[in-house]
């Protein structure tokens, strides 16, 4: 009889300990993905800003070729 319960006892401390395991690297993971998707915000942010700065020296572009254009 001691040696079962003893079993039981062993096989409820492995339950815990591995579903502990399971929450503890689901939050780790779960706190990457923020990280990771902060990371991909601060870039496409980026890229919109790239954007209109190029659509900006386009227009500067566009505007020095007319007033050579003027001068001439």
């Amino acid at each position: 009889m001691d040696d079962i319960i003893l079993a039981l006892i062993s096989f409820a401390g492995t339950l815990v300990g591995t579903f502990g395991g399971i929450l503890a690297a689901n939050r780790l993971s779960n706190y990457r993905i923020e990280q990771l998707e902060k990371k991909v915000e601060k870039h496409n942010n980026l890229v919109e800003r790239m954007y209109g700065v190029e659509n900006s020296v386009k227009s500067a572009h566009h505007r020095i070729d007319e007033l050579r254009e003027e001068m001439q």
